[in-house]
């Protein structure tokens, strides 16, 4: 059972990037489904969240130009970055977690970096 964390890279101000997270193991489909990221020094930051087709939350820092989708189908999630920005730059995770009759399930990817560069 794991998430596998993949896209990230080198990318220069105003570009875009595509991360994905696969799932094996568990169906994303049953989870609500983020992205964080780490920034060098930094707390770690929500950044967005979907659950189900109806429920997206962005943080303010992202709204507009970072998008999350679920592919159900290759039990895939991705978060869609566009005109990103130096403050970016960050390692990225994902996180899968629903609520179980013995308590929360929650997975985490292994993290990816993006790096913004002027």
């Amino acid at each position: 059972v794991q998430l596998q964390a993949s896209g990230g890279g080198l990318v220069q101000a105003g570009g875009s990037l595509r991360l994905s997270c696969t799932a094996s193991g568990f169906t994303l489909d049953d989870y609500a489904i983020s992205w964080f990221r780490r920034a060098p020094g930094k707390e770690r930051e929500f950044i967005a969240r979907i659950n189900g087709s109806s429920s997206i939350n962005y943080a303010d820092s992202v709204k507009g130009r970072f998008t999350i989708s679920v592919d159900n189908i290759k039990n895939m999630v991705h978060l869609h970055m566009s005109n990103l920005k130096l403050e970016d730059t960050a390692v990225y995770y994902c996180n899968a977690v629903k609520e179980d009759v013995l308590g929360p399930v929650n997975y985490w990817g292994q993290g990816t970096q993006v790096t913004v560069s002027s």
